[in-house]
């Protein structure tokens, strides 16, 4: 069984309910196959007596259980009738409401059930980023009204790298020795070293996408790995196809696949004219909502000046667009491209362009917003974070070469401590923490 972060933030949910009353269910977003509906399952059978779960695509009948009255004691009284098997034990009971975006009763019926504390109620579905009027899915049923209030979102992602060491067997106490290094700002004995930069080369193959890590975790077998990644993209067009509206759906696709292109052409932003020659927003803008909305790909805006709130200083019209997941990036790239990266021997701007990406999921799963710095045509730092109550830079290099931009933004602009990120080992100087790259694990 995977370890995922995310089950400590169901569980601080169930301790909130439980300890504060909060009348709210949670509902679970997220990309298809990141591993939603199974942690849930998860959830429900350690924690709870009782544990139900509704599956409104494979039972659709279960959803005349949520038309008529919602009342919490008529939608429980229903799903006891239809559900013989299942046990309704107050305070021990968790209900599951699976792919909820096809029965829109019951994402209406949400706000009735949070209230009553003495069952507990999860939502999930595919693709839920998407608002109602963007999916093109005919199953997909627009409820009466949202709950607004009643709902505690909760985002889920592949796997980040710490989870996949997890994985591996790396248990925390080893993590923490790493850490060590990191805080002290110490270089890490050459081996070790070494050690985590193949490993982080690994995760960057195998990705986080919990069908492919459980593939390829047994034997470390990549052609697994590959198979499932292939499933994966597969079932992303078929994504595409289904909830993309009209014409949107070739061009959300265009979209899509130009992505990696794009990256590896190290164009500084987004350019619509790269998806289709002499097109604008006008044309794919629709499509890069969808994209970002159903959590396929993750966004950085450029920001006119690096002070906080950098929300305030975006601009919205120039962005790059990230895989939402880089061992599924790198399949894009094909097989040679990780043969390559995993032997180290991996250059040119693809190089970059996959520790670009790999460091833009790290940063988002870990809470941070995503905008990067370029102040003229020809200079760019990667990534500012907001952290600490100010703007901290982070440069990506995919070798360890000069840091002419982020040298420049140290001395303009102070920061405590700007990262550089290597292939290679740490190093301090004058505000400059140089760090490898899997190190994003401590910032």
């Amino acid at each position: 069984m995977l370890k995922r972060k995310a089950f400590d933030e169901v569980l601080a949910w169930k301790q909130r309910r439980r300890e504060k009353g909060a009348p709210e269910a949670l509902l679970i977003k997220g990309a298809r196959q990141v591993g939603k509906s199974y942690l849930v399952d998860v959830f429900g059978k350690q924690c709870y007596e009782s544990f139900i779960n509704i599956n409104f695509i494979t039972s659709p009948e279960l959803k005349d259980a949520f038309h008529g009255k919602k009342d919490p004691k008529t939608i429980l009284s229903n799903l006891s009738l239809m559900l013989p098997e299942a046990k309704l034990i107050p305070g021990k009971t968790l209900i599951f409401l699976d792919e909820i975006q096809t029965c829109g009763a019951a994402r209406t019926a949400i706000k009735f059930l949070a209230t009553n504390l003495d069952y507990d109620v999860i939502a999930s579905g595919s693709l839920l980023g998407l608002e109602y009027g963007e999916d093109d899915d005919e199953d997909v049923e627009v409820p009466e009204s949202i709950p607004v209030g009643y709902e505690t979102p909760l985002t889920m992602y592949p796997l980040d790298f710490e989870e996949f060491l997890w994985a591996k067997g790396y248990d925390e106490t080893r993590l923490a020795a790493l850490k060590e290094y990191f805080d002290k700002k110490e270089k890490v004995p050459d081996a070790v070293n070494d050690r985590f930069e193949a490993l982080f080369r690994e995760y960057m193959v195998v990705g986080g996408m919990p069908e492919v890590v459980d593939a390829f975790i047994p034997n470390g077998d990549y052609n697994e790995a590959i198979r499932v990644q292939n499933k994966v993209l597969f079932d992303y067009q078929n994504d595409i196809a289904k909830h993309a509206k009209g014409e949107q759906k070739i061009k959300v696709r265009a979209c899509y696949e130009s992505i990696p292109k794009q990256l590896a052409r190290e164009l500084g932003r987004f350019q619509y004219a790269f998806v289709e020659k002499g097109k604008t927003s006008r044309k794919y803008g629709g499509s890069v909502k969808w994209l970002k909305d159903s959590s396929l790909v993750n966004a950085c805006y450029n920001v006119s000046e690096p002070y906080i709130p950098l929300k305030a200083n975006e601009k919205e019209e120039q962005f790059k667009l990230y895989v939402n997941d880089t061992g599924l990036l790198t399949q894009m790239y094909g097989r040679e491209t990780k043969v390559a990266l995993l032997n180290g021997t991996l250059k040119g701007n693809g190089k970059g362009a996959l520790y670009e990406n790999v460091i833009a999921s790290e940063l988002v799963r870990k809470g941070y917003s995503l905008h990067y710095y370029r102040p003229d045509d020809d200079h760019e730092l990667e990534f500012l974070i907001e952290k600490d109550g100010e703007v901290l830079p982070i440069e990506v290099k995919a070798g360890n070469s000069s840091s002419i931009t982020l040298n420049d933004f140290l001395k303009r602009y102070r920061p405590k401590v700007g990262y550089k990120l290597i292939e290679g080992n740490i190093g301090f100087d004058q505000g400059k923490l140089t760090i490898p790259h899997y190190m994003i694990l401590f910032i």
